[in-house]
């Protein structure tokens, strides 16, 4: 029965939708941060409609906010960490 139980949490882990905690707009930018439930981890977009630029990162639950306020502060922190994506599509939430 716990095996069972097991299971079933896992896989409803495993089908959990990425959930957005916050978006905004600043000009032209548009800034999300979400939630990969599935493994746990949470991820900073910046996207330029009006261009196709942008880049993703991975960003540490502690720094979730100051990244979401700041992300290319945040971005050149970890300047090796993130790339430039041109023309990209971005389908999040599903």
């Amino acid at each position: 029965m716990a095996e069972r139980a097991a299971s079933l949490a896992t896989r409803e882990c495993l089908s959990a939708p990425t959930r957005e905690l916050a978006q905004r707009l600043s000009g032209t930018v548009e800034v999300l941060l979400v939630w990969h439930p599935e493994i746990d981890g949470v991820e900073l977009s910046v996207r330029d409609p009006a261009t196709g630029a942008g880049f993703h990162i991975e960003v540490a639950p502690a720094d979730a906010i100051d990244a979401f306020y700041h992300p290319y502060a945040y971005a050149a922190r970890r300047e090796n960490s993130y790339r430039i994506d041109r023309d990209e599509e971005w389908i999040l939430g599903g």
